[in-house]
Order: C-alpha cells, then structure tokens, then sequence
C-alpha cells in the first residue's frame, strides 16, 4: 500500500512538473568537491559531491524556491581508524538571484535546511543517524547560447548536528541546468 502511495504521488509531482513553463521551473546535476570543516575535518580528508537539484522561480524570476539532494563521501585523514563517512542529504531552500534571466551570467545566493543520513563505516560496523542541518552559499550561473541552459559553480557551507557534535562541511561543485 505505501508503494501504491509513493507511485501515486511521484506521477502527480512529475506531472505538475510537466505543466509548468521552461522560464519558472529548472533542473540540474553537479559534482564536486566536499571539505569538511570543523572537528570533521581532522578526522577526515576531502572527498567527492554529487547532486541533483530542482528549482521553481516565482513570479520575474528573481526569487526561487530550490529542491536539492546530495551523496557525499569522504574517507580518513591518516592516523585516524580507518573508516568511510558518507551522506546522503535533501534541503529545501530559498535562492535570490540578482540579475534578468537574459543576462550572461547571473549570480545567486541561497539558504536553507533539510534532513541528512550521516553513515559512518568502520571495521567494527556501521553507525547511522538521520539529523537536521542547514546551509547557505553563493554561486555564478552562465547562460549557453540563447536558450535557458546555463552552467554553474556553487559553493555552500552546510552544518549537520549529529554524533553529539557538529558535522560542518564545504560544498563546491559545477553543473548544468536545463
């Protein structure tokens, strides 16, 4: 029954996506760089970022609303038991971009929250929470062509409570949006 749900509720998101007009809704992939900052980041060295992000723009365009959904990992600093740590995150969040669609480049800043899974594998087995975080950042759109497509480059810093601490982290990555 929770499947029969789920399926009826993605073929209504996909089909109210289908609706709305180029110029309100965009789509986008990206791969990066993520750092972590913080206790994190003497535990861990920087690893790799993939994403997926869906944004509608409200009325002229100059305010989003931003669905964003991430994979992280990284591994240990040397030293440290060896272990893995990787994160899977959602955020909802609000983007203000500051130029007109029609111009070549147009940079943004956005902020948010959302929920991340935080797993941590090591040779004694794996530990997993779910937790709240947020983040914000900035980044540099740059139109292709004449159409809608544009390339990116985003940088976010993000903060996840969970362990008993603060898992901070950099985000900087590039992509496509259509």
């Amino acid at each position: 029954m929770k499947r029969m749900v789920l399926a009826v509720f993605a073929v209504m998101c996909l089909a109210g996506v289908g609706s709305l007009s180029a110029q309100e809704f965009r789509y986008g992939v990206s791969g990066g760089l993520l750092m972590p900052m913080g206790d994190y980041k003497n535990i861990d060295k920087a690893g790799f970022l993939v994403g997926v992000d869906g944004t509608y723009w409200l009325t002229g365009n100059q305010v989003g609303i931003r669905l964003d959904a991430s994979y992280t990992t990284t591994s240990e600093k040397s030293g440290v038991p060896a272990h893995k740590t990787k994160m899977l995150g959602g955020m909802a969040e609000v983007v203000y971009a500051f130029m007109t669609p029609a111009d070549p480049v147009r940079p943004y800043i956005l902020g948010g929250a959302g929920l991340f899974n935080i797993k941590l594998s090591a040779s004694g087995g794996d530990t997993t929470e779910t937790k709240f975080g947020f983040g914000g950042g900035a980044g540099l759109a740059f139109k292709l062509g004449s159409g809608t497509t544009r390339v990116f480059v985003e940088g976010r810093y993000s903060s996840v409570k969970a362990f008993g601490g603060t898992v901070p982290f950099l985000g900087v990555k590039a992509g496509v949006r259509f």
